[in-house]
């Protein structure tokens, strides 16, 4: 039996699933403010439940397995991609610089997962000046979608077919999956509108913003419309009928969401469904009308997981670190997407006009074997 935990850094909530064989281990979950005033409480977590072989800790954009011991300034500032203004470690998520060094210092077996742009299954031309094409931990939500999907369906992975959207407390990501492997996708900060995400920008927007910060990039979306950022979605929601301006909000978000969604459709053969998780889909009211709106595209299903308390992605993340750590249920899953061929850099496929001066600071780390994996 393999032992496993992962680890899933929400802007909103910081997420800790374990699995001990089939057994749930460790299901909690609470606010990402909490956790980066306290990195300390997250180490007690997960030591809590006592040794386990693996632990795929919080990876932002992703590196191409790099073990904690490996866990250099480099590496950290490939994954939060910080600007020098902000500090080094500069990220959306508040404190996640404290977090991964007291994670450094647990002596805990942890590992970093790539992102989708590091995947050998997305071809290279899809990769071009992309940075955001699905986080770490929107790779992680993906693969329980697969996991999901085959075990439902009654399939083996390598005939897994969907587009997948997480709607999270800030962004959303959309995702095509084709025989079990990641084709492309989106991330919160390229493609579809979020909760509180504006998703891609418009080139002159950015701009006229200049030297904007990164905490920017999450603003604008469907609570900032609505010009009420602080409102829970139900609020907001519930409020459509009777306030213009969330209305328009509304209809934004929806339109936003269901174009994407149709332009991930375009690089899939037959999708079998559409699959929705993460915490807008849990609005009764928001996954009613997509659902509805998304229809005539394919079925449309929520993501079935096996943990009541955390998020999709790290349930997802729990089941790759067992099929890394040689799990022979989840090995499969694994060598379906082709995650041990994890490669490169986010900022290896820009060829903007200072991509060469990006590339120079923030210095690429050596390529290793990926870490705690069997057959690597």
């Amino acid at each position: 039996m393999t032992r496993a935990i992962g680890i899933d850094p929400g802007t909103v909530s910081f997420d800790v699933c374990g699995r001990d064989g089939d057994r749930l281990l460790l299901d909690r979950t609470f606010s990402t403010v909490e956790a980066g005033a306290d990195p300390g409480r997250l180490v007690d977590v997960l030591r809590s439940v006592g040794p386990v072989d693996i632990i795929v800790g919080p990876s932002g954009y992703g590196l191409p397995w790099v073990g904690v011991e490996d866990l250099g300034p480099r590496e950290i500032d490939l994954m939060l991609l910080g600007d020098k203004r902000e500090g080094s470690l500069g990220t959306i998520v508040a404190g996640m610089g404290g977090i991964l060094q007291a994670l450094k210092e647990s002596g805990l077996p942890l590992c970093f997962a790539p992102g989708v742009i590091h995947l050998p299954t997305v071809p290279a031309h899809r990769k071009a000046n992309r940075i955001d094409m699905g986080t770490a931990d929107k790779l992680c939500a993906v693969a329980l979608g697969i996991w999901d999907q085959a075990r439902r369906l009654g399939v083996p992975y390598d005939e897994v077919s969907f587009v997948y959207m997480e709607m999270g407390g800030a962004f959303t990501a959309v995702t095509a999956v084709e025989d079990g492997r990641i084709v492309d996708g989106s991330g919160g900060t390229s493609g579809a509108m979020g909760y509180q995400a504006l998703g891609a920008m418009d080139g002159e927007v950015a701009y006229l913003l200049g030297g904007f910060s990164k905490g920017n990039l999450a603003t604008g979306g469907m609570a900032w419309i609505a010009g009420t950022p602080d409102r829970s979605p139900e609020e907001i929601v519930s409020v459509v009928d009777a306030d213009c301006q969330a209305a328009l909000a509304w209809e934004a978000f929806l339109e936003g969401v269901v174009k994407q969604v149709a332009a991930q459709m375009t690089v899939l053969a037959h999708p079998r469904e559409i699959m929705l998780s993460g915490r807008l889909s849990r609005v009764p009211e928001l996954f009613q009308e997509i659902t509805r709106r998304l229809a005539p595209f394919a079925p449309v299903r929520k993501v079935e997981g096996f943990a009541s308390v955390s998020a999709e992605a790290a349930q997802g993340a729990a089941l790759l670190g067992q099929g890394l750590a040689g799990d022979p249920t989840l090995e499969g899953l694994v060598e379906t997407m082709e995650l041990r061929g994890a490669h490169g850099s986010v900022l290896d496929h820009l060829y903007v006009g200072e991509a060469e001066e990006l590339r120079r600071r923030y210095a690429m780390p050596e390529s290793r074997p990926a870490p705690f994996c069997k057959g690597s």
